[in-house]
């Protein structure tokens, strides 16, 4: 898997403050807002648009990659993204003779399992082969082409877009691949913007819980833990009249309910 980022709205961060600041300022002239910001007012501002969830001035920077060498697997989950642009090799158009593939790592761990997987690869591409040689448009002959067909794109992704697609594709619960790319993204976008993606990844690090709920993976608590807990902190502080959650023993409680999620390291 190769991640480049090709193109990026020139300083991406100022820029968001700048269409935020509008929002708000008094000023009429766009070039007075525009000089009014040194890199710590970016920071102070981009925190607390991030923090209140005031999202719509992300949308104003945008982020152009060249994806290649993933499976078309992670592409048909990859376009499902809103809002974005994709541009992917055309399997209408371009030959998929002699076509690349991704095993999984639960197949290439069995060397039983691999050997099939193989053949069956093989059979595709003779398949392929054979539709061609009979005069098949390649348009048609594709259908017997499998997901695991190696492809490459080009996407463009405004930054609130991005958190978004972070936040479910970071996830350990997310398909390997796609965790995988979402996390090459993400390191190429930390070099250019640091502040805005600077707590980005899946849910539990930017919400501080995990949505999941049931289906949670156990690294963050879910909501409904957190909510039980604050019950729990609630009647301990009313029981013991007390307001400091350190004078009661660690016994008292299932977890620290001001524990930062942030503060987990990536598990990819």
């Amino acid at each position: 898997m190769k991640v480049k980022l090709i193109a990026y709205t020139p300083e991406p961060e100022k820029l968001i403050c700048v269409a935020a600041r509008v929002c708000y300022s008094n000023k009429e002239d766009i070039d007075a807002i525009n000089d009014d910001f040194s890199e710590n007012e970016i920071r102070k501002l981009l925190t607390r648009l991030l923090e209140s969830r005031h999202h719509s001035p992300l949308e104003h920077a945008s982020f152009t990659f060249s994806i290649e060498d993933v499976d078309r697997t992670v592409t048909h989950e990859l376009v499902r993204h809103r809002i974005a642009s994709f541009s992917q090799r055309s399997q209408r158009y371009c030959s998929e003779d002699g076509f690349g593939y991704e095993t999984p790592e639960s197949v290439e761990a069995s060397p039983n399992y691999k050997m099939f997987f193989d053949d069956t690869i093989r059979n595709s591409k003779d398949a392929y082969d054979l539709l061609i040689s009979f005069g098949i448009k390649k348009e048609d002959a594709r259908y017997v082409l499998p997901n695991a067909t190696m492809s490459r794109l080009v996407m463009t992704m405004n930054a609130r877009s991005l958190l978004n697609f972070f936040a479910l594709r970071c996830c350990n619960r997310a398909q390997p691949k796609m965790r995988e790319l979402a996390y090459s993204i993400l390191d190429e976008v930390k070099k250019v913007a640091p502040i805005l993606f600077e707590n980005a990844g899946p849910s539990c690090v930017q919400l501080g819980y995990c949505p999941e709920n049931n289906q949670s993976c156990g690294r963050a608590l879910t909501l409904k833990q957190l909510l039980d807990n604050n019950k729990k902190y609630m009647e301990l502080i009313k029981k013991n009249d007390r307001f400091h959650h350190e004078e009661f023993e660690e016994e008292d409680l299932d977890f620290d309910p001001y524990h930062d999620i942030r503060n987990l390291p990536n598990e990819e």
